[in-house]
Parts: C-alpha cells; sequence; structure tokens
C-alpha cells in the first residue's frame, strides 16, 4: 500500500538530511519533492502546499551536535501532511447515528459517487459495520437507471439479511429514498442508507437530480465515495460533486491497491471535507475508519 509514495519520500528525505537547510539548498530538493508528490497523484495546490510549508519549516534551522536531523526533518513533513489532511470538523459516523438512534429518529445517509468507484458495495459494507453494532438498517435503491442496480443492491441485501426499499426501474429516485426514510420510521428502523446514480460527474442531469435527493429527504449525512485507484480524477470528483451537491464526508475505496497513495492526501483538502472510511478489500469487513496519523505514519518510514 502506497509504496511508491514512500519510496518517493524517503529518496527526498535522505537527500534534504544531507544538505544545510538554507532556502537556496531546499528548494532543487523540494522541487523534486513536488514532481514525486504529482507523479503520485497528490493535486498541484496540494503538492505546492506542502513544500512551501517545508521551506518555511526547515529554512534556517540549526542542528545541534547531538541532534538527529533525520528527525527533525521527518517531524516537520508529518506535521505538514497532517495539516493537509486536518479539517476543522471532525465526523464520528457511529457517534452520528447513535445520537439519533437515542432521538427515536432514522438516521438518513446519502451516497454520491460515480460508477465503478464500489458506492454499492461501499454502503453494504457501512450497513454491514452498523448490523454488527446493534444498529437495524434499511437499503434504499435511489439508482433507478443504470440496468442491475436493483439486482446487485438486492443481491448485499438478501446476504446481509436487510430490508431494502426499491421501485421500478425510470421511477423518481427521490421518491425511493423518501419511501425508505418513511419506512424506517414506522419500523423503528435505525439507519437508511440510499444509493444513487453514478453517472459521469460532470453530468447536469444528474448533479440536479442528487440535489432533488437531498432537497426531498435532508439527509443527516451525504457521503462522497471516491475511488482511490483513479488518482487525481479522484479529487476532481469530489469537487465537483462537493460543488454542485454538497458532501460532510468521503469515503476512499480500493486503498488496498493503490500504490500511490496521493488521492488520499488530496481529497480531504480540496473539499475541506474529512475521509471517513477506507476500503481495504473486496469482503463485508473490508472497511476501516481512516486516520489521518497511521496515514502518515506508513507512508514516512
Amino acid at each position: 500500500m502506497f509504496e511508491k509514495l514512500k519510496s518517493g519520500l524517503s529518496n527526498l528525505l535522505n537527500k534534504i538530511v544531507t544538505t544545510e537547510l538554507k532556502a537556496e539548498n531546499l528548494r532543487p530538493i523540494l522541487s523534486e519533492l513536488k514532481l514525486t508528490l504529482i507523479e503520485n497523484d497528490v493535486a498541484v495546490p496540494v503538492a505546492e502546499r506542502i513544500c512551501d510549508e517545508m521551506e518555511k519549516r526547515l529554512n534556517g534551522v540549526q542542528v545541534k551536535r547531538l541532534e538527529d536531523k533525520r528527525k527533525i526533518v521527518e517531524q516537520n513533513l508529518r506535521e505538514v501532511l497532517l495539516e493537509v489532511m486536518t479539517t476543522n470538523e471532525k465526523i464520528d459516523f457511529l457517534k452520528a447515528v447513535e445520537e439519533k438512534r437515542r432521538k427515536k429518529e432514522p438516521f438518513a445517509a446519502l451516497f454520491v459517487g460515480i460508477n465503478g468507484t464500489g458506492k454499492t458495495t461501499t454502503i453494504a459494507k457501512v450497513a454491514h459495520l452498523l448490523n454488527k453494532r446493534g444498529y437495524a438498517v434499511v437499503l434504499a435503491c435511489s439508482d433507478t437507471y443504470r440496468a442491475g442496480s436493483i439486482e446487485q443492491l438486492e443481491t448485499h441485501a438478501r446476504r446481509l439479511g436487510l430490508k431494502m426499499i426499491k421501485h421500478k426501474y425510470g421511477a423518481d429516485p427521490a421518491a425511493v429514498a423518501y419511501d425508505a426514510i418513511s419506512h424506517a420510521k414506522a419500523h423503528g428502523i435505525h439507519a437508511v442508507l440510499i444509493d444513487t446514480a453514478g453517472r459521469m460527474q460532470t453530468n447536469k442531469n444528474l448533479m440536479n437530480e442528487l440535489a432533488k435527493i437531498k432537497r426531498v429527504v435532508n439527509p443527516d449525512m451525504t457521503i462522497l465515495t471516491v475511488d482511490a485507484l483513479t488518482g487525481n480524477d479522484a479529487v476532481i470528483q469530489a469537487e465537483e460533486f462537493h460543488k454542485s451537491v454538497g458532501i460532510d464526508a468521503a469515503i476512499l475505496t480500493k486503498v488496498d491497491a493503490d500504490i500511490k497513495g496521493g488521492a488520499a492526501l488530496s481529497v480531504t483538502f480540496v473539499t475541506r471535507k474529512p475521509i471517513i472510511f477506507v476500503g481495504t478489500g473486496q469482503n463485508y469487513d473490508a472497511l476501516e475508519e481512516f486516520k489521518p496519523e497511521k496515514f502518515v505514519e506508513i507512508i514516512i518510514k
């Protein structure tokens, strides 16, 4: 996981450690760092921010005789990366679900993202996580356009032993979501997870449709699923969906196969919204809470 980013950062740390910490010496190395970050799917503004901050922090630093220069440089890089990935708002997904349960109201999560990001499988993983914690869950298939979308969600619902609300293909997606929330209220179900259509993010009709679903059901959380393997595309999607629909959080999928790691650094920075989970495999348990500190430890070793 993230091997390319790891080795790139390690090489550059070695170069910084063997040079005097002055701006004129640091700039060529940091220029190389910027290219390494961009090659590993870090968005250009994010790469620039990291390099500018590193120059500011390291320029003129005096290393005492017994101090470890590498540790000083590593610590500064660690702090800069964490700043890039930290948002003002912290989201505890399970706590948010629990708060709604205490109010005897269903928690509604609207999942958005383009086809192929693993959105439907991610919804199943989140449902499984909630189920294991003792929450009753209903799935809603508001993707009423893509051939096979209803059957795909239905298969997950059957495997997990969950109820699913669906209409016919071509039906109003907002009506499906509304019915699912009404069903949850009537049956004391704790969480409603809503699957939506995911044609290309530039499709205006899709964005208007998602905005309509959001208006009708007023979800507690709008969650974007992005595929880590799409690199900079993931960042463009995140920006587009956030601008058009407004997201509260993101889930990064296929992280286990990602050798670059740049998407994890960039998505939070461009949306200012946290990544709450990462998908780490195909089975229902392959969903982990995303911890920026753990991510930074993995890539700086």
